[in-house]
């Protein structure tokens, strides 16, 4: 139950801060929001506040910012519609009703419509009970009742469309960079409470059965030098251990005042990563220096962590890329809850670098230009911008809707790895 409670947590928020991104800068840009949901698929929770409807979805694998001018978006109101409008002082249509009788409200009146603009110059006209040709303007807030639901019209300025080249791009490229802000934050945050390394060489519990216990070295031991290089950081350390695999290095260490050098065989350790076999030194102790806390150097801490794993994940993507990687080396959202509760089982710091990896991660994947994707739209933006005039927007479509089907079976497949890699 904690690891669900955890997961849901941590997944829930990297996708609340990267779609409220999208949306801050949206409303910024003065575009209405349709819909700001968490999650996908059937609706279980709708909270309408203003012009935004706020939903939680059944499938909790992902989220999504619903503008105004998107498909389906817009009710186009053909000749011979029969509709309710209602009127307010100024003689402007503040509702328009469909497939309803409202004869029990003040100032309605019944039309049957001969033409109508709801983006652009905004009227509607047509012909009322007393077959009289009438014509009304629609108020810029004016709403459209349909079915009991409320939408407020979206005249063309404030639809996503209707926007320059930098609004638009900065609206979608907002939601991945907020997940590199989010990640940024909790980085901090980590190192602010569990304080940051003070990088000492010096050995914290030394594991039973390992070449540092076969070798007699103890906790406390400070490391002076390895063979002929002198020792100052931890980081320096481990990096020559994980160059040395199968070898003899010794270890000059003090111990209480007293000079040693101890001989150590360092152990091979063997990690797959896709088809690569990566052969690295590991002789069995833990950290053992000292930690400190402070402002500066836990913001000091959150930029190197997050430059770390973007890097770290690019280099990844580049081997996935070249074939180095396959793809049984992904994880899905299955793979992901059993990871968590094993990270889980380290402690709250623990957990909270592994959600600032995860919200960085969200945010490159999202950067990608695969259609469906912020980068793939991003990408169709900056072509506009090249061109001079946007996509043909059905091409753009198609082109999404071809890329949100392939994401599909891809995260079906990763999916199906994962449960045969844990359950099988």
């Amino acid at each position: 139950m904690q690891t669900a409670i955890a997961f849901i947590i941590i997944f829930g928020s990297l996708v609340f801060f990267h779609e409220l991104g999208h949306f801050l800068l949206a409303k910024r840009a003065g575009i209405l929001v349709r819909e700001f949901a968490i999650g996908f698929g059937p609706k279980i929770y709708g909270n309408q506040r203003g012009e935004t409807l706020y939903t939680i979805r059944l499938l909790p694998l992902g989220g999504y910012v619903r503008y105004a001018g998107a498909d389906l978006d817009t009710v186009e109101l053909v000749p011979g519609y029969r509709v309710a409008l209602a009127l307010n002082k100024e003689n402007e249509v503040v509702k328009i009703m469909l497939n309803q009788s409202e004869k029990q409200l003040s100032d309605i009146v019944f039309m049957e419509v001969e033409k109508a603009d709801l983006v652009h110059e905004l009227w509607i006209e047509g012909y009322d009970e007393e077959d009289t040709f009438v014509r009304f303007s629609v108020s810029r807030e004016a709403v459209v009742v349909e079915n009991g639901q409320e939408n407020v019209i979206a005249p063309f300025d404030r639809q996503f469309e209707s926007k320059s080249i930098f609004d638009r791009f900065a609206t979608i490229f907002a939601g991945p960079l907020f997940n590199f802000i989010l990640a940024f934050f909790i980085f901090i945050g980590a190192a602010f409470i569990g304080g940051v390394s003070k990088n000492e060489p010096v050995l914290g519990e030394v594991l039973a059965d390992s070449a540092a216990a076969s070798a007699g070295l103890a906790e406390g031991d400070i490391v002076t030098a390895i063979d002929n290089t002198k020792i100052n950081a931890w980081d320096k350390m481990v990096g020559i251990i994980q160059q040395s695999p199968e070898k003899e290095i010794t270890m000059h260490i003090n111990r209480d005042g007293e000079v040693l050098a101890i001989p150590v065989v360092v152990e091979k350790r063997v990690l797959e990563q896709g088809k690569e076999r990566l052969e690295q030194g590991a002789i069995g102790v833990m950290y053992g220096g000292g930690f400190e806390r402070g402002v500066v150097k836990s913001i000091q801490q959150g930029g190197e962590q997050v430059w770390y794993w973007s890097t770290l994940i690019f280099t990844m993507l580049g081997k996935l890329v070249t074939g180095q990687f396959s793809i049984d080396a992904l994880s899905g959202p299955v793979g992901i809850y059993q990871v968590t509760d094993q990270v889980a089982s380290y402690g709250i710091i623990s957990l909270m670098n592994f959600a600032g990896m995860l919200s960085i991660n969200l945010g490159i994947m999202n950067l990608l230009p695969i259609p469906a994707l912020d980068g793939g739209r991003l990408l169709f933006i900056a072509i506009e911008a090249v061109r001079g005039k946007p996509v043909d927007r059905n091409k753009e479509g198609m082109v999404h809707f071809v890329g949100i089907m392939l994401l599909l079976l891809l995260m079906i497949a990763v999916t199906w790895n994962d449960i045969q890699r844990f359950f099988f």
